[in-house]
């Protein structure tokens, strides 16, 4: 039977709205000690922001951090799961378009996450990824 993306998903996922500063969402980021946050406007999806996007869209091209919007920086055309797609979905949408993490949507609020490293956890607990992705975190 195939396996559900709520059995792989990250839930409790942290939310920024887009007139954030970068800095603020780079903060809950650290607090937090995760690398994306949803940014949702109203409650439904606007975007993703990670980490990455803060480096390259905003520290790397010399933008203010504590000025540049949220908005102005996520990706916006987002792909989305719901809980009770399966997980092939997931790994379908990740190759098609070249990410990481695909936020999870139920009756059109952000439920939870699936990064790579879920994936990697729920299918192969031996891999390198998987091993990596289930460390405590660097502190």
């Amino acid at each position: 039977m195939a396996q559900a993306i709520r059995e792989v998903m990250t839930e409790g996922i942290e939310t920024c709205e887009p007139d954030w500063s970068v800095q603020d969402a780079a903060r809950k980021m650290q607090t937090g000690d995760f690398g994306a946050v949803v940014v949702t406007e109203d409650t439904e999806l606007r975007g993703l922001l990670t980490d990455r996007d803060i480096v390259v869209r905003a520290v790397a091209e010399g933008r203010d951090p504590g000025e540049v919007k949220v908005g102005d920086i996520c990706s916006s055309d987002v792909t989305f799961l719901s809980p009770d797609d399966e997980v092939e979905d997931a790994v379908k949408l990740m190759r098609e378009h070249s990410v990481r993490r695909i936020p999870v949507i139920e009756d059109g609020k952000p439920v939870g996450i699936v990064s790579i490293g879920d994936l990697a956890v729920s299918r192969d607990e031996q891999s390198a990824l998987a091993d990596i992705s289930a460390a405590p975190p660097n502190k």
